[in-house]
């Protein structure tokens, strides 16, 4: 197992994975940002969160999805960014099934707003995807030991300076 752990094409796994997720963080975050109040319809409609927590929820997260997915393809504080997208994962893996088992029929809100609901239905197959997203995140915070990226590159100038 020890083997396993200490395989060293992980790195470079775990540097698709990064990339992946950081864009897909990225690519999620803008529309939340440009248009805060209709992704606080789309909080709100989760029925999840009190109203008055609602408008902090709308404005805070994009940021901190623009934040980890940065990180991410930066690789600059990766399994650490990695770690808060595992957390937000497990918090959206939720908020989907409540949304689902009260029969809601609704946008997620993950990649647009309400207005969108075509485009991006909650049902079984976005419990899924978030899923798959949260396992690659979890791989990162794992096997990804010395991230390639800005991380790497501090870790062998500190090295040279010893």
């Amino acid at each position: 197992m020890n083997r396993f752990y200490q395989w060293p094409g992980h790195g470079w796994l775990a540097l698709a994975a990064r990339w992946y997720l950081g864009w897909v963080f990225l690519f999620a975050c803008f529309h939340k940002i440009l248009h805060p109040a209709s992704f606080a319809l789309d909080i709100a409609t989760y029925d999840i969160l009190p109203l008055s927590l609602v408008n902090l929820m709308a404005i805070m997260l994009p940021w901190a999805e623009l934040a980890a997915g940065l990180l991410l393809v930066l690789g600059w504080r990766a399994r650490a960014a990695a770690l808060v997208v595992a957390g937000m994962m497990v918090m959206f893996v939720v908020s989907l099934l409540l949304a689902l088992n009260a029969g809601l029929d609704m946008s997620c809100g993950c990649f647009a707003s309400q207005a969108a609901q075509d485009q991006d239905p909650i049902n079984g197959m976005t419990v899924l995807r978030d899923l798959g997203w949260l396992a690659l995140a979890l791989y990162v915070v794992i096997f990804d030991r010395v991230p390639l990226g800005i991380d790497r590159l501090r870790k062998q100038r500190s090295e040279k300076d010893v």
